[in-house]
């Protein structure tokens, strides 16, 4: 299931959402100026829940964190509302950066381990199959629980009963089919 989601041709035929995200990752050449760093597109919109408030989510892996954060102010810096930032998050020293480009604001997420091993990626995973298993009554389920201001991880936590942290319960699903 996750090569569907390897190559964002899939956006083409998706829902309006998933079409506009396409026009504007091509028309800005986005994956195209992270190719050198294994970038895939994660989160909500890819898998159809997200919400008015979601944005695309680039997951991106690195070797020296200064020469990606260079790369990323030069390819993205003129956009609007462009931050970029370093910081720890699970022991993993990551570079963040965000912009809006066209109609869509988009996050960049580096870490040095590849893109499919971090959480971002196999979360969605595990979230697409769960959406596949449980139909268009589920996803509606947890589409009502992130406008109500809940995060992805939580709301399929709680819809689903899982619990402890939200984010480790979908992880250890993986090992499910």
């Amino acid at each position: 299931m996750s090569a569907l989601f390897e190559n964002i041709s899939y956006l083409k035929s998706g829902n309006p959402r998933q079409q506009a995200a396409f026009r504007v990752l091509s028309d800005f050449r986005i994956m195209e100026a992270l190719a050198g760093y294994q970038p895939l597109l994660a989160g909500t919109i890819p898998i159809g829940i997200d919400i008015e408030s979601s944005d695309l989510d680039i997951l991106c892996t690195w070797a020296d964190p200064d020469e990606f954060i260079h790369h990323v102010q030069q390819h993205f810096g003129h956009f609007e509302q462009f931050q970029c930032s370093q910081m720890q998050v699970k022991g993993w020293e990551t570079v963040l950066a965000s912009f809006r480009a066209g109609e869509m604001e988009i996050e960049i997420f580096g870490q040095q381990r590849p893109s499919h091993e971090q959480p971002g990626w196999r979360h969605m995973i595990v979230e697409q199959r769960l959406l596949m298993q449980h139909g268009e009554d589920f996803r509606q389920q947890i589409i009502a629980l992130k406008r109500r201001g809940i995060k992805t991880e939580p709301a399929f936590a709680q819809v689903l009963g899982l619990e402890g942290d939200p984010y480790e319960a979908l992880l250890e699903m993986e090992i499910y089919p």
